[in-house]
């Protein structure tokens, strides 16, 4: 909601605050201010003038040379480009030492040879938008109505030295969408008097019965509608002052009728429409839902499809319009329109929402009956709009109002005590306090002798209907800042993060900061995708399908992230995305049921998909494509997070779905033993094929077993002060036996004073025999308190030696 300072400033006395200072107070009270924004972009020295004369410019084709008069002694002479400046025009001319938008100043100028003592302007150089103006004055030079004062400001004629206040609303508060609505908060938060328009009509003997009849058919969907008739309505532009503020509202002026129907909505915030009354049949109005097959063409030129549901506006046998949405181009208002039906009804929100949706159509109009409008200003908006167009399109109002009252909605009365008011609020206000602050916001009370408010709530709150609502309306008014702080009384529990949360948002920091892109998938999938890497799902594992899908494609509860991960990398193929690093923390939902009878099992995993490049190619170097290693290492970074490394095994696999020779199963060291906790490894090549991908490798472990044993502590160990000794060897073997087990059996022998050990080099080969390989370790010594002597490292070595030979029936490599 658009609001006009100068505008509001009408109803309620403003004096004193300025826009800024309006919208703090307002945001202060709860209603939020999101843009103070001025009309003026920087113009001054622009005045009213009347071209006198036009002639064609001697040495150009599209300039003319005008003689204006701008209320000065002389008139001045001023080139223009325009192709619509003729004589006899008054227009916003900029004089010199004028300043336009930009800080653009106006000069003394020859153009060709002409002298130019100034600037007829356009909107847009005045800084105004022009799509708001109405379609004849978008291009070209703008045109100021007749009797418009030669001289005087276009800064008042135009009402750009003004201000516009965006409001920001939440839904409760639709009273707002209206310049009173916004009158009466300003009203309460200052105490000041709200002044409500004159809506006086004056209506003739003829009476409007004789035209109109009205009949509401879907009482539930329509609870009021009333009618008026005005004769020999002159369609035209509507008054500078009424366009002025459509515009600051931003609403496109279109004519005089259609603008008073706008101005009226924003005024009270009650929708109206106007029904050319000669083009609807008999003058019959019945409110009825549409019928099945039924269509209408509305005033943007749609053809819309009714359906059933659908409330609209009829003359007795065909629809003329949506109700509360859209008129119908059937009984649209146009230039030869002589009478006007002026329609005023309060139409039940939740239909004109669905409505709205349906037909993909959202009006300034259905805005306000989705919220809720007043249901008393059904008839004083009626009787402002009649009266407006009685004055502004000369109008014969006829005597009398046609309506239907289906239901009547009663103001609500809400009890609050004066001890729940100041328990709720911590506050310690007296009796006089809360009675001034109801009487600011106009709500008349009753007061008992036990400190209880008896609140008869105005319509235009209908957000106000539990004694809670009434305390917030207090607290608004008596000031937030006001309202002291307490301590909070008995023990509080901190706010924290869980052991898995925690461990799951490190996770994914570490996991991105290696490179990595999580994905976020649906947590339902095809049956069919249940049916890959039975491995990670329990061995009596069933999907569990939903009763109702959106589709076959989300049907169950996933037993698996990788699936879905292929899928990922599947479809960033397609795109000419090879090179896929991505990974998923989420759940999988296991049962061994087929109709549950509890809750399935939800399981936290980590995934892993790599595929494509490790390296791209560049012109110094080649492509290195990822492979087992890459999400190995992955894996161990997230061990070495977790402080659970030394607990981690692998054990050579071959799972469904998996490369029998590039695939390991990954164990953890609990309090009951060695435990499997997921597959790493590389796609079987059937399945890579089928997803027309290359080497993929994954990884899928359980997070429960991590979150038991973790531990986020960082432990901190001093530098070593005392220097280490190396020692390699390599040793022949035969090609079964797998490096990680000689890496256990040298830390088991050499106890406490191996720092490290690590393979750095296999070799095969003739030479070795067919059955046989070579494995090369460094092994590093160090004492954490003096220095070792190579005597002790030779011995300790020795033994280390020994213990490979009689363990792995290993020949030491000479």
């Amino acid at each position: 909601m658009n609001v006009s300072y100068k505008w509001l400033n009408e109803y309620i006395d403003l004096s004193g605050f300025t826009g800024e200072k309006l919208a703090e107070l307002m945001t202060s009270g709860g209603i939020e201010i999101d843009v103070v924004e001025s009309r003026n972009k920087g113009v001054t020295g622009v005045v009213v003038g009347h071209v006198l004369t036009k002639e064609k410019h001697p040495d150009a084709d599209k300039l003319s040379v005008c003689t204006v008069d701008v209320g000065a002694s002389e008139p001045l002479q001023i080139v223009c480009g325009a192709k619509n400046v003729a004589a006899g025009l008054l227009v916003p001319v900029a004089v010199i030492g004028a300043i336009l938008p930009g800080d653009f100043a106006i000069k003394r100028a020859k153009l060709r040879g002409v002298e130019s003592q100034g600037m007829i302007c356009s909107a847009k150089e005045l800084g105004i938008n022009e799509k708001l103006l109405p379609k004849e004055q978008q291009e070209g030079i703008l045109v100021l109505p007749e009797g418009t004062p030669i001289g005087k400001s276009i800064l008042d004629v135009l009402a750009i030295e003004d201000e516009v206040l965006e409001l920001d609303l939440t839904p409760n508060r639709s009273d707002c969408l209206s310049m009173l609505g916004v009158a009466y908060e300003v009203g309460a938060l200052t105490g000041r008097t709200v002044k409500l328009p004159e809506n006086r009509v004056s209506d003739s003997s003829e009476q409007a019965s004789g035209h109109i009849s009205v009949r509401i058919d879907a009482k539930d969907q329509c609870s009021h509608y009333a009618a008026r008739y005005i004769k020999g309505v002159q369609v035209g532009p509507a008054p500078q002052w009424m366009q002025n503020r459509l515009i600051a509202a931003g609403i496109r002026p279109i004519n005089n009728v259609v603008d008073i129907t706008n101005f009226v909505l924003l005024e009270y915030g009650q929708p109206l429409h106007a029904f050319d009354a000669d083009k609807v049949e008999g003058g019959r109005i019945v409110v009825r839902l549409a019928k099945e097959g039924e269509t209408l063409l509305t005033l943007d030129d749609q053809e819309r499809k009714l359906e059933p549901n659908m409330l609209v506006i009829t003359n007795g046998e065909q629809p003329i319009a949506l109700a509360g949405v859209m008129g119908g181009a059937s009984t649209e208002v146009t230039a030869s329109t002589v009478n006007i039906l002026l329609e005023s009804a309060r139409f039940e929100g939740a239909s004109v929402r669905k409505t709205s949706r349906q037909v993909g159509l959202r009006s300034e109009s259905s805005i306000r009956f989705e919220k809720g409008v007043d249901p008393a200003r059904v008839i004083p908006a009626l009787d402002r709009a009649a009266s407006l167009l009685a004055s502004y399109a000369s109008g014969l109002v006829l005597d009398g109002i046609v309506e239907e009252i289906a239901s009547i909605q009663e103001p609500a009365v809400v009890s609050v005590s004066l001890d729940k008011i100041n328990r709720y609020l911590g506050t310690e206000l007296s009796k006089l306090e809360a009675e001034t602050i109801f009487g600011r916001l106009q709500f008349p009370f009753e007061l008992s002798g036990d400190g209880v408010f008896t609140v008869k709530v105005p319509s235009r709150r209908g957000d106000i209907t539990r004694d809670v609502d009434l305390i917030e309306e207090v607290a608004r008014l008596y000031g937030y800042d006001n309202i002291p702080t307490t301590a909070i009384e008995g023990a509080t529990t901190p706010g924290a993060l869980t052991k898995p949360q925690a461990i799951r948002r490190e996770l994914r920091k570490r996991l991105t900061d290696a490179g990595l892109h999580e994905v976020i998938n649906y947590s339902f999938t095809h049956p069919n995708r249940t049916k890959l890497f039975p491995a990670l799902a329990d061995a009596s594992v069933l999907p569990v399908r939903l009763s109702l899908p959106m589709s076959e494609d989300r049907s169950v509860l996933r037993t698996s992230l990788l699936p879905q991960l292929l899928e990922t990398a599947a479809y960033n193929h397609n795109r000419k995305n090879d090179d896929v690093a991505i990974f998923e923390i989420g759940s999988v939902f296991h049962t061994d049921e087929e109709v549950l009878t509890r809750l399935p099992r939800e399981k936290h995993r980590l995934a892993v998909l790599l595929t494509g490049n490790r390296i791209a190619a560049s012109w110094n170097r080649k492509a290195e494509a990822v492979d087992f290693y890459d999400i190995k290492g992955i894996l161990e970074t997230v061990g070495e997070m977790l402080g659970v490394s030394s607990l981690l095994h692998y054990v050579a696999a071959q799972p469904e779905h998996m490369h029998s020779g590039r695939t390991a199963a990954v164990e953890m060291d609990t309090e009951r033993g060695p435990i499997t906790i997921g597959y790493i490894g590389q796609l079987h090549p059937t399945l890579q094929i089928e997803n027309d991908l290359n080497d993929v490798y994954v990884l899928e472990i359980e997070l429960a077993p991590l979150y038991d044993a973790a531990s986020l502590q960082i432990e901190y160990k001093a530098l070593p002060r005392y220097p280490a000794m190396q020692r390699d060897i390599a040793v022949v073997l035969a090609r079964e036996v797998e490096a990680g087990k000689l890496l256990d059996t040298v830390k088991e022998t050499a106890g406490e004073l191996l720092e490290s050990v690590q393979v750095f080099d296999i070799y095969t080969g003739e030479k070795l025999g067919t059955d046989k390989k070579s494995v090369a370790l460094s092994l590093i010594y160090r004492h954490p308190e003096r220095t070792l002597t190579d005597e002790e490292v030779t011995e300790l070595h020795s033994v280390v030696v020994t213990k490979l030979e009689q363990s792995f029936a290993a020949e030491l490599r000479k």
